[in-house]
């Protein structure tokens, strides 16, 4: 038996400004789109075209408040083969929320305050 991932989910509260910051911090791009025929909620699946892995965003009709992440620290990563210029990136858009020098890497807030670790494509293990 055999397992592969296909997507994670993340619900965010507004899916056109959530779209968009994903395709300007990441460069994802839209793979597909669904909605529901009552309206109730409406998907967005983002691709980095290169890995079979989806990510979906759930916009729900009916959640009108910001979501409630409490300590849950589980996260995304993204792998850059350009490390520098990514940070750069990231401190332009004033989406980092935490960096760690000595481990190589730091993440990035999404509109909804889900955080995504970014690390090198190489990088050297703590000692």
């Amino acid at each position: 038996m055999k397992f592969t991932f296909a997507h994670a989910n993340l619900n965010v509260a507004d899916l056109g400004r959530s779209v968009t910051f994903y395709a300007d911090a990441l460069g994802l791009t839209m793979a597909r789109q669904r909605s529901a025929e009552d309206g109730s909620f409406k998907l967005a699946f983002l691709t980095d075209g290169t890995s079979g892995f989806l990510l979906e965003l759930t916009w729900l009709r009916e959640h009108a408040h910001p979501y409630e992440l409490g300590e849950n620290e589980s996260h995304l990563c993204y792998v850059t083969d350009d490390y520098e210029a990514a940070h750069a990136k990231h401190a332009e858009m004033g989406c980092i929320c935490y960096e760690n020098v000595a481990m190589g890497l730091y993440f990035i807030e999404d509109p909804d305050g889900y955080w995504i670790e970014i690390i090198p494509e190489k990088r050297e293990q703590p000692q």
